[in-house]
């Protein structure tokens, strides 16, 4: 629970904190006389240094009528003080220098809660001071009205330099519109995922992270489960190789997959998959598992595939996929419209030659081993099916074993994030919220597989985003490109912890995604420092800069140290 007086005995407005005075006042900001502007260095109080009109610093106006916050983003001189400012500078007090503060909400002088948004200006000559550490680090608590201090927070970072002023979310908050991780490489986007889950897993959490590089494999315990999928090269301690058996996939999943090609190969395998679930439904058409049509009477086979046309144009029923070749070729027959097919149609068979030639490599290619090959390896399904159940709070499933070929990597996640949004569907995770952690989300998200005539959307994970929320599944996706991911999937993030974007189309997705942060705040962004991000979105409607605080486990994202791999070593 808060307790404002015991945080703030001698009240908010600190004369040590004293800044100057409203001299010009806007519909979005307002201009101060700073008084302590001329002076060499800042100042420091209670524990912590204050800048007393630095760039980025949050202060509090002491209006007529309640308490207002904001940021400072310009700091300048007039034309005739800008010419004192010479290389032997050392300061002094009467320097007339003017800052410009965008203003962020107000705060209640009974409770000193915040509210965004300005309810009564304030007036020429108003005294401007620097906002206490503790209290910026309390806004995300002081956002909430009184009564609804929360039992189960999550400790992200701090805001004073010493670590003194932490600053705690609720899981509400972070995941319950959603939440994206931004940032270029080496902002901190990694240690602020590892930080989270760290947070997370101390609560009755129910968490599945997709590891697409590997990076987390430092997470181990009794409440962490790891599995992976192909050969990884850094595997985590007690990771079980696992499966994703064909069944998991659906019709278009195989068409984007296989990529047929003409007005030939694209109904001949649609064809085929029917006929493969009809001999699965009703074995006694089968001849050596498939079905053939060659010199067959048609009625036999059409009723039955009236009978089951529920299951066999159900594009989730499954079939045995390794017969797909033969099958293929099964449905090459000639058809002259009569009650029975004739011969093999050995020119439609022609044309489907580079078809099966295609399945038949992907069967061998090593990155869908774990598809076509599985073996006795328990599937990932059924060890998410074991998570959900089970005591574990943390499921990882490594995908960084799978290669790009044939965009194995992006159907195998799809298939994935589709079985999540089936069980959500089902009512699955009502009782039981789930958050999935998507790293490098940029490589699943907005991705189309297969040929220009049949071409498949990779679209579970934006169906997540857009409709999981009201099932119990939330997904917090991981980018180091924004610009990559829709701004119809970032548009439905209720939460943005944004890290240094340096790149200008990366910061104007993030603008238009997010309607609570405008160019002044966004003009912050590049010049974050490693660690350090700004939370925004529907839920931070007033953006905060914090110090995200370092994981007790690290992702291993570090490159390589070429002043140890490069020396060389004496003879």
């Amino acid at each position: 629970m808060i307790n404002l007086d015991d945080e703030f005995p001698k009240g908010l407005l600190r004369p040590e904190l004293f800044l100057g005075v409203a001299s010009s006042i806007s519909a979005r900001s307002v201009s101060v006389n700073l008084s302590s502007a001329g002076q060499p260095s800042g100042s420091h109080y209670s524990g912590g240094r204050y800048g007393r009109g630095e760039v980025g610093e949050f202060i509090l106006i002491e209006g007529q009528q309640n308490i207002l916050l904001g940021r400072i983003t310009e700091v300048k001189l007039r034309e005739p003080e800008r010419r004192s400012i010479r290389s032997d500078y050392v300061g002094r007090e009467e320097l007339d220098a003017i800052g410009q503060i965008q203003l962020l909400g107000c705060i209640s002088m009974h409770d000193l809660r915040v509210t965004a948004g300005v309810d009564a200006y304030p007036r020429l000559g108003d005294r401007i001071y620097a906002a206490p550490h503790r209290y910026i680090s309390l806004l995300p608590l002081l956002m909430e009205r009184k009564g609804e201090e929360p039992a189960i927070t999550l400790e992200l970072g701090h805001i004073d330099p010493a670590g003194e002023s932490k600053v705690f979310v609720k899981p509400e908050k972070l995941f319950g519109r959603h939440c994206a991780i931004l940032g270029a490489t080496g902002g901190g986007k990694s240690w602020t995922t590892a930080k989270i889950i760290e947070e997370c897993i101390k609560h009755q959490a129910k968490i599945i992270l997709l590891d697409a590089t590997g990076e987390y494999h430092g997470f181990s315990g009794e409440l962490i489960k790891n599995c992976h999928l192909g050969s990884v090269v850094s595997k985590a301690e007690n990771s079980e190789e696992c499966s994703l058996p064909p069944s998991s996939f659906v019709e278009s999943d195989f068409i984007a997959l296989f990529e047929p090609s003409g007005k030939i190969q694209g109904p001949k395998l649609r064809a085929a998959i029917e006929s493969l679930r009809l001999v699965q439904i009703d074995a006694s058409l089968a001849n050596d598992g498939i079905l053939v049509k060659e010199h067959k009477e048609k009625l036999p086979i059409l009723r039955a595939l009236a009978k089951h046309a529920d299951k066999v144009q159900n594009p989730s029923q499954p079939f045995n996929v390794k017969l797909l070749p033969r099958q293929l070729i099964a449905e090459c027959v000639q058809d002259y419209g009569d009650a029975n097919w004739k011969g093999r149609n050995d020119q439609e068979v022609g044309w489907c030659a580079a078809l099966i030639a295609r399945i038949n490599n992907i069967f061998k290619s090593p990155v869908f081993d774990c598809v076509f090959s599985a073996n006795a390896r328990p599937s990932v399904t059924s060890k998410i099916d074991e998570f959900l159940s089970d005591n574990h709070r943390l499921l990882r499933i490594c995908l960084s074993g799978i290669g790009h070929e044939f965009k194995a990597r992006e159907i195998i996640a799809n298939t994935i994030g589709r079985f999540l949004l089936g069980k959500a569907r089902a009512g699955g995770f009502r009782d039981t919220p789930v958050i999935v952690i998507v790293d490098e989300a940029h490589n699943f998200l907005g991705r189309y597989a297969g040929a220009e005539d049949h071409l498949a959307k990779l679209d579970s994970f934006e169906i997540i985003a857009k409709e999981g929320r009201k099932y119990g599944l939330n997904i917090c996706l991981a980018t180091q490109r924004p610009r990559d991911i829709t701004e119809g999937v970032l548009s439905q993030m209720g939460t943005l912890i944004v890290h240094r974007l340096t790149n200008e189309q990366d910061r104007q997705v993030v603008e238009r995604a997010c309607g609570e942060i405008d160019r002044a705040a966004s003009a912050f962004l590049p010049n974050l420092r490693p660690g350090e991000a700004a939370i925004i979105g529907v839920d931070f409607p007033i953006p905060l800069t914090i110090q995200i605080q370092k994981p007790v486990t690290k992702p291993q994202s570090e490159g390589p140290n070429y002043q140890k791999k490069w020396a060389i070593k004496p003879s």
